[in-house]
Order: C-alpha cells, then structure tokens, then sequence
C-alpha cells in the first residue's frame, strides 16, 4: 500500500508540475494574441492611408525614426505595410481553416452516422487524400486556380480537411459510446437529435486545441506558397508576398524581408503557444508540449 501512495504521490507531484509549466504560457500568450487581434482589427485604422503608395525617392531607406522599420524597394513603409499585412494573412488563414474543418466535421459526421459500409468507404476516401503530400496538393491546386491569394485560400482549404475528418471521427464514436449517450439512445432519442445534441458537441472541444495550432500552421504555409509564386501577388501586403518582393534586396536591404518574416513567426509561434495552452486547461494529465 505505502509503494501505492508513493508513485501516486510522484504522479500528482508530476502533473503538478505539467500544470504549473503551463500557467507561465498565459503570461506569452495572452499579450501577444492582444496584440495580433488589436493589429488585425484596428492597425489599419492607424497607419497611413497612402502605404500602398509608391514613393521610389525613398527606396529602400534604413530604419529611422521617421520608418521604424525603414522602407521597401518602393518607398513604402516596412511598418504600415507589415500592419497592413496582418488583416490579410490572418485573416486568409482563418477563413482556410474555418473551411476545411467544416469539411472535416461534415465528413466525420457522415461516417459516423452513416453506419459500417458508409464509414468503410469515406474512411477509405481520407486514407486515399492523405497520401498526397498536403504542400504537393495545395501547390498544383493554386496553380491550377492561378496565383492570387484566394487561390491560395480555396487550395488550402481542400487539403487540411482529411486531418480534421479522421481525428474528430474517432472522438465521435469514442463520445458515442458514452454512458449518457447511450442512455439517452434508449430513452428513444432520434439519431439525428442524438448526433447534433449529444455527441458531435461533446467531440469538439479536444479539435478546438488542434485548431489553434492549424492556425499558425496555416500562417506559415500560407506564406510558403505566396514564396514560391502561387499565393498572394504583390502589391499585396499579405507578409509572405512582402518577403518575396524584397528578397532581391536582401544584399544591400535586409529589413524589408527580415520585418514580414518576423511577423509570420510571432503569429505562428502565438497560435502554437495558444494550442498548448488550451490542451493544458482542457486535459491537464497530458501538459505541454513545449516547455
């Protein structure tokens, strides 16, 4: 019995410790994601109304207190258009992952419900999906569509789906098989009732946290594709065009790139950091991943 208590009381002394590594996450997280959201919101409301404007007599000027983060091979300031920016590619990466998680959840859904054949053969479908690497699929997916953000949005958007599908499928019949649900199935709840009310509610909250991280992984790849040519073209402030209009720079001008690419960092590393945060507050026997 003493042998018990003692690895019990390891085990308590360890999540403990999981737990408390985690609360220093909020000190991180919540300024950063206040600054994001505040950026996103009302940043554009803040910067000069003339960013998009060329102004070739000051290319390229190094950072100064007149341009904190100095200017762009066409004179624009490397600040507002890195302000400018975050409206964009925030706002593109959450509409990419508002869109394939609500392919995901209507997958997961139907294979759920639709019975032994019918989860068989979508199942089958996921596995098929999944075996193109997601990057390939989304490169000849934007360039099938052409270059231009949206292409970028629609392509991603058709490649993160598989991922959201398989996970929230097996928490969907791993909530199915529940006490309550099962009771509630003899009490003569309808199918559709029981799915909409009971389980598929209850299955979300564990894809809330892979959520969060889809969100920074989205920024990244986003960028990515706006790297090589098939996302967002320039003018377009989105931070990965920013970084390929002035990667022809970088010998004599580093900062234009070096600002965009900090950016895309900070919201990816935030959105990560988030994720860990709320897989520690929603099942703190797992703790963290980071740190």
């Amino acid at each position: 019995m003493s042998t018990i208590s003692v690895r019990m009381g390891r085990l308590s002394t360890a999540r403990r410790k999981k737990v408390a590594g985690a609360s220093w996450l909020r000190y991180v997280v919540y300024p950063l994601l206040a600054l994001i959201v505040f950026t996103v919101v009302f940043g554009p409301m803040l910067i000069s109304s003339d960013a998009n404007t060329s102004h070739i007599v000051d290319a390229l000027q190094a950072p100064s207190a007149q341009h904190w983060l100095g200017t762009d091979d066409q004179g624009r300031d490397v600040l507002a258009r890195v302000v400018l920016g975050a409206r964009v590619s925030v706002s593109a990466s959450l509409a990419i992952v508002v869109g394939f998680s609500t392919i995901g959840v209507l997958v997961a859904t139907i294979a759920t419900v639709g019975g032994k054949w019918v989860d068989e053969v979508v199942m089958r479908i996921v596995d098929g999906v999944l075996a193109i690497p997601p990057i390939i699929f989304a490169l000849g997916a934007a360039a099938a569509l052409g270059p231009s953000l949206q292409s970028a949005i629609i392509a991603m958007s058709l490649t993160g789906w598989p991922y959201t599908a398989r996970l929230l499928r097996g928490i969907m019949r791993e909530t199915a098989s529940t006490n309550y649900v099962e009771g509630a199935r003899v009490l003569g709840v309808s199918k559709a009732r029981l799915m909409f009310k009971h389980v598929l509610p209850n299955s979300l909250e564990v894809m809330v946290v892979k959520w969060a991280g889809d969100l920074g992984n989205t920024i990244l790849i986003l960028g990515a594709l706006s790297f090589v040519g098939v996302g967002a073209q320039p003018p377009s402030a989105e931070w990965g065009a920013a970084i390929v209009a002035s990667k022809g720079d970088l010998a004599t001008a580093w900062w234009p790139a070096f600002a965009p690419g900090v950016a895309i960092a900070i919201a990816a590393i935030t959105f990560g950091l988030l994720g860990d945060m709320l897989q520690a507050r929603f099942n703190p026997d797992l703790g963290v991943s980071r740190g």
